[in-house]
């Protein structure tokens, strides 16, 4: 699930930012803004291009899709992304000073935040910089159970879903998290969902239209589905289980919900392996383009719904075509893709001849470890790293005794991963 940053959505954030207006940014697919010269990129931070709306977030999903790779991102890329927090909990989409404390004139992301936890709890470090954050976002909820882009900003499915994926990672019980009207996360998503039965039915709108009528969306609907199974952006392989199917009902659970999401993007990407997305205004293409992040991130649904078979030629599609869409969208780009390869046991470091881990290496600091993981095994796994002790996620091997008996014979050496945290 990603909240993908295009130049035009963010320029015209930027706009709204500085009329003090909170906006909430349509979700789009298409390559990271273009470096200005006028920025200084600091050291430790992942891209070539300019950070302003989105060098936290690409930080944060290069070390999620490093670390389910067996990638240890480098400490100085790690306590680059930490001094980017405020005293708050809260992280802004980037903070070019960072010695500058933040203030009331600060304007705070929802998405980079969740995006950051999610990072730190991934990489097994920065704990309590994990807890801050969520606390802040717990904090921000707005009466509908949902969350916006900023703070106070109109609840949408993606910035819903991707605070969902941070809080249920540092163990905060999402159908508990109630506000004052009896409102959970999970009920702003259920009420962006379209009923089933209807045209589009089972997918899920970004926000409601100015008359309240809801309208498919490709992106919000992937979203949705993971926030509504309470997970996080890199989950892990889980095979097929059943088909989709869509409940009708005004009283669903938030998994059946999830199903009826998973239901509409699995008819969708049964008629075509790809999505697309309309072309950028100004554009010289006229015809809709294919849309590789959306694309990647339902992959990530389906698969986390048990339908990885239904993404299985669109995993296929993004392995044949996705080569210069990653390179020209940097680090995020790349991590989406990291993402839908790990979550249908596709192999990430030859994904289409491309080696993904390699590529987005290759867009930071030099990586402080790096190891092969060990053949996939069959059957259903669960989430991405390994559990450490406070709660995060990290690599490590159990290496059995090796025992001898009599003059040495009967050597046994055994090697297992802890289970990991769905």
């Amino acid at each position: 699930m990603t909240v993908r940053r295009s130049a035009a959505a963010l320029a015209t954030t930027a706009v709204l930012l500085g009329a003090a207006a909170p906006f909430a940014a349509a979700p789009v697919a298409v390559a990271a803004p273009s470096p200005s010269p006028s920025v200084q990129l600091p050291l430790g931070l992942y891209g070539t291009t300019d950070p302003t709306y989105d060098g936290v977030w690409r930080q944060s999903l290069a070390f999620l899709a490093q670390k389910i790779e067996y990638v240890t991102p480098s400490k100085q890329s790690v306590d680059w992304l930490l001094e980017q927090q405020c005293d708050s909990g809260a992280f802004t989409s980037y903070r070019d000073d960072a010695s500058a404390p933040c203030d009331a004139s600060t304007v705070m992301d929802t998405n980079a935040t969740a995006a950051a936890v999610q990072a730190f709890v991934e990489l097994g470090q920065h704990r309590e910089a994990a807890d801050n954050g969520a606390d802040w976002l717990k904090s921000v909820q707005n009466e509908d159970g949902g969350w916006g882009y900023n703070p106070g900003s109109p609840s949408d499915a993606n910035s819903t879903a991707v605070v969902i994926g941070a809080l249920a990672r540092t163990s905060v019980p999402i159908g508990e998290l109630t506000t004052a009207d009896g409102n959970t996360p999970y009920t702003a998503l259920q009420a962006l969902a379209i009923p089933c039965g209807k045209k589009d039915g089972g997918a899920f709108a970004y926000q409601p239209g100015k008359k309240g009528e809801l309208v498919a969306n490709n992106d919000a609907s992937a979203a949705a589905v993971l926030g509504l199974l309470g997970k996080g952006m890199a989950i892990g392989d889980a095979n097929a289980v059943k088909d989709p199917v869509c409940t009708k009902g005004d009283d669903l659970t938030a998994e059946q919900s999830a199903q009826n999401g998973a239901h509409y993007l699995a008819a969708t990407l049964a008629a075509s392996p790809y999505l697309e997305q309309p072309p950028m205004p100004g554009a010289e293409e006229s015809e809709p383009q294919a849309d590789f992040g959306n694309t990647a991130d339902t992959v990530v649904a389906l698969a986390a719904s048990g339908h990885k078979d239904k993404a299985a030629a669109s995993v296929a599609w993004l392995e044949k075509n996705s080569k210069d869409w990653a390179q020209q969208g940097g680090p995020a780009a790349t991590a989406q893709l990291i993402f839908a390869a790990h979550a249908t046991a596709a192999d990430a470091r030859d994904f289409g001849g491309v080696d993904l881990v390699a590529q987005l290496n290759a867009t930071g600091p030099a990586p402080a470890a790096t190891a092969l993981p060990s053949p996939t095994p069959s059957g259903p796994q669960p989430s991405s790293g390994t559990e450490s002790e406070d709660g995060g996620l990290g690599l490590w091997w159990l290496v059995g005794l090796g025992l001898f008996f009599g003059a040495g014979i009967g050597f046994l050496l055994s090697m297992r991963r802890k289970k990991q945290q769905p």
